[in-house]
């Protein structure tokens, strides 16, 4: 009898293992419809706003609080329209996208080879793996007044908390990935002649996808939230007015639509880049994997 289970929970096995390896081999050959797109794609996230923006106007019909505090989606909308008409609404998110992107490559050039010292070298890694740990848990926004201290109200203030907050989540991210390669992958590139920097590019950094990858996500959330903090604590005009400066001169004018108009952009401009740039990248590397057959 224990037998007979045997087997079958094996078959069971191995069906399990031959239908894996099917949809490993299995190629999409006809392309997604524009309705299937519109339908698994666009809608949900439309649905979900207008299910927020239903709630939010009924919320204002019945007067939870008053208008000053809880303005209508109608008053927001208001002052985007203004913001528009008076050319600032374009700025005030290039000023801020501008600094967090360029923020984030250098986060990017210092964390990526920081990673890659820390993941391979033992005594390195003993020495400042902890501390980057500590760095990643460390709030941002304590970065700000000894960046205002030592640099000034100037962008490079700016770019220092930036580093700050996103290098030890993108030089972990590449850590994680490097510690989850198979061993099997690093022998076989050392047999084969790549080690040093030419084992790094062609075996570890391909191999470390993945995690490298969850960490420059976790970066770029870093780099975002440590410019906000940024923008909202130091201000001055030779700063311009970003997302962050926005939202604090709403709150010093008490006009909460300008706070939410503020709010609003910056959740825009996170779903955007996520959108358009770490989605895409998630799905290629999970796609060349075998582990994503359909997108």
């Amino acid at each position: 009898m224990a037998s007979t289970e045997t087997t079958a929970k094996e078959a069971s096995d191995l069906a399990g293992l031959e239908a894996g390896l099917d949809a490993l081999d299995a190629v999409q050959t006809s392309r997604t419809s524009v309705r299937e797109t519109l339908t698994s794609k666009v809608l949900p996230p439309v649905t979900a706003v207008a299910l927020v923006l239903l709630v939010w106007q009924a919320l204002v019909w019945i007067e939870v609080a008053p208008a000053y505090k809880l303005p209508s989606p109608s008053a927001v909308w208001d002052e985007v329209h203004a913001a528009w008409l008076q050319g600032t609404l374009l700025d005030y998110i290039w000023t801020s996208v501008s600094r967090g992107l360029l923020g984030f490559l250098l986060a990017l050039a210092i964390g990526t080879p920081l990673g890659l010292l820390v993941a391979r070298v033992k005594f390195v890694r003993a020495a400042i793996g902890p501390i980057l740990s500590g760095l990643q848990s460390l709030p941002s926004v304590a970065w700000v007044p000894p960046a205002v201290i030592w640099l000034g109200l100037n962008d490079s203030m700016m770019y220092a908390v930036i580093l700050l907050g996103a290098v030890p989540s993108i030089a972990n991210g590449l850590v994680s990935g490097i510690d989850q390669i198979p061993p099997l992958f690093l022998r076989a590139g050392r047999t084969m002649g790549a080690t040093g920097l030419r084992g790094a590019w062609h075996i570890v950094m391909p191999a470390s996808l993945p995690g490298y990858l969850a960490g420059l996500k976790q970066g770029w959330a870093f780099s975002w939230r440590s410019l906000m903090a940024a923008e909202i604590i130091a201000s001055s005009p030779d700063l311009g007015v970003g997302l962050g400066q926005l939202l604090e001169n709403g709150r010093n004018n008490a006009s909460m639509s300008q706070v939410f108009l503020a709010i609003f952009l910056i959740l825009l401009v996170g779903i955007a880049i996520d959108l358009l740039l770490f989605s895409p990248l998630e799905r290629r590397v999970l796609r060349s994997r075998g582990l994503l057959v359909k997108s």
